[in-house]
């Protein structure tokens, strides 16, 4: 048990001594562009899903797989 709570507190004190935390500044800039990542890759999958994907429900665009798919069938 003496072991367990030696680590905690060498734990404890690495996190508050040792580790370098980001300023409020650079965690702003980080989460932007996290934000401006994840919507860039949201949207090119959702293009890529919309225009190669075979949606029959759809009535505006089925998608490019089901036209092919009823050339076969």
């Amino acid at each position: 048990m003496e072991k367990v709570k030696l680590y905690i507190k060498e734990t404890v004190h690495e996190l508050i001594y040792k580790v370098s935390w980001p300023t409020w500044e650079e965690l702003q800039g980080s989460v932007m562009i996290v934000l401006v990542a994840t919507l860039i890759f949201s949207i090119a999958i959702f293009l890529i899903d919309f225009i190669f994907g075979a949606n029959p429900e759809n009535a505006f665009f089925k998608g490019l797989l089901y036209y092919i798919y009823s050339i076969f069938s």
